[in-house]
């Protein structure tokens, strides 16, 4: 996700004031701060006072764990803390309120049409949770989608914010759970190990913190696809998020149902399907988040022959490890503004990387030259304080130069070794125009040395007479 400057605002035109940013803005938070006063309320009334606080202190635990992980995708090029933000919030305010009300309506509709509150409950935990959840869950991930779309650029954008909103929409539904049987423990006197707080709080804090966000990826993922087709295919960039949520509402199904298949389905389940699926889809996020950092060297070297980075630089921003050593390195040698100009370096790098690959393909849009041009004045303005850190880096994690193996005599007995012939690679790709940097001008020029005239050529001479 870009983080760097973004491009310079277009002329200023007429708007309506439901049009202007603050106004939406505005309406946005009230939205959230109304929908968070009313889902406290709500949860409140059904756990009491002191269920709730039990339930938030319980609740809270997995939070920072799943944050770091999501953020630690996002590394490579880190979004602004403003979208994760509304992500979290929507999630454990708009989403969860909007769960509670539609499932309990549900549920009551189905049960008074049914006579039967068994079936309702079984039927509404199975088929109508995970429809409605899902599609709460996935508007945060379609509106940052379609208001934020430089921010989402591929699958690890998608997994980020929609792994950041199912951990708010868990946040909230671990506190109504976990408070509810708290409540159940004060009426029965059950207390430790064998209480019913105690049970759910190892199912769905210990065992199972990840499943929410599980779920919702798949619609994450299904919107970075998306985003990385190209304009022309509108179809499958409509048809891939639908896709995705219906996959997450398939395995948001499969776990609620698993209660039913016996005493022992919720296990078989979690061992059988869950696991599994986590630990596949752990490895995509990190093999795409491999793959971020191989762009970042292939597509940066273009701007070394530019003059805009050093030839240092494409490796060092390429690798993780490098890219902490040298914040650290700037950390030591100029503070923490160091430290934050070498970050902000690195994300302008690598939002410069991103977008040259987009031009190359087709995908940059029309302000292509104007967004590299202001991400490159971006990286000229730092490059004082992230060169010496980044070439620093470079030569602490370089690696070891190979020691050549000795050829034993008899391979090459005539001596030398026979060429070889360079294999045919394809033609490179056509690749946008890079500007070149600004340069200082020069300084006094010499005195020019006068023109010497040539002197005369001699006349011509016509040869002697020929002598045997």
């Amino acid at each position: 996700m870009a983080t760097c400057p973004p491009h310079p605002t277009r002329a200023h035109r007429h708007t309506h004031w439901w049009q202007r940013t603050w106004v939406r803005y505005g309406a946005l938070i009230t939205l959230l701060a109304l929908s968070g006063l009313v889902i406290l309320a709500l949860v409140r009334e059904q756990t009491g006072t002191q269920g709730f606080l039990v339930g938030l202190g319980l609740a809270v635990l997995p939070v920072p764990l799943l944050m770091a992980a999501f953020r630690w995708l996002d590394r490579v090029d880190p979004g602004p803390w403003r979208n994760l933000l509304f992500c979290f919030a929507w999630g454990a305010c708009a989403a969860a309120l909007i769960a509670i009300v539609a499932n309990s309506f549900a549920t009551r509709w189905i049960a008074t049409a049914t006579a039967d509150p068994a079936g309702a409950d079984t039927l509404g935990a199975t088929v109508i949770a995970p429809v409605v959840e899902e599609s709460a869950k996935a508007a945060a991930v379609l509106l940052v989608f379609l208001f934020r779309r430089r921010d989402f650029t591929g699958i690890v954008d998608g997994v980020v914010v929609a792994g950041v909103t199912a951990t708010g929409f868990a946040f909230t539904e671990n506190i109504l759970y976990l408070g509810t049987a708290f409540g159940t423990d004060q009426l029965t006197g059950d207390s430790g190990i064998a209480s019913v707080t105690a049970a759910t709080f190892f199912v769905r804090v210990v065992l199972s913190p990840f499943a929410h966000p599980l779920f919702t990826v798949l619609t994450g993922i299904g919107f970075g696809i998306a985003a990385l087709s190209a304009g022309r295919h509108r179809l499958r960039r409509s048809l891939l998020p639908l896709a995705g949520l219906l996959l997450a509402m398939g395995m948001h199904a499969l776990w609620n149902g698993s209660a039913a298949f016996g005493e022992y389905g919720f296990f078989a389940v979690y061992a059988a399907f869950m696991v599994p699926s986590f630990g596949l889809l752990t490895w995509l996020v990190i093999w795409t988040r491999q793959r971020e950092l191989r762009t970042v060297r292939a597509e940066l070297p273009a701007y070394v022959l530019a003059g805009w980075l050093t030839p240092a630089e494409p490796y060092a921003l390429g690798s993780m490890r490098a890219r902490r050593i040298a914040r650290q390195y700037a950390r030591r040698h100029a503070g923490k503004e160091g430290a934050r100009a070498v970050a902000r370096y690195e994300a302008c790098a690598t939002s410069v990387a991103f977008l040259r690959q987009r031009g190359r393909r087709g995908r940059a849009g029309a302000d292509f030259t104007v967004r590299e041009r202001a991400l490159l004045e971006a990286l000229w303005h730092l490059r004082d304080v992230a060169r010496p850190a980044l070439d620093y880096a470079a030569r602490a994690t370089a690696p070891p130069p190979p020691v050549p193996r000795p050829v034993p005599p008899w391979v090459y007995p005539y001596g030398g070794g026979h060429p070889g012939y360079a294999p045919r690679t394809a033609p490179a790709p056509y690749a946008p125009h890079i500007p070149y940097p600004p340069h200082t001008p020069y300084g006094p020029q010499a005195p020019l040395v006068p023109y010497a005239p040539h002197p005369p050529y001699a006349p011509y001479a016509p040869p002697g007479p020929h002598r045997p």
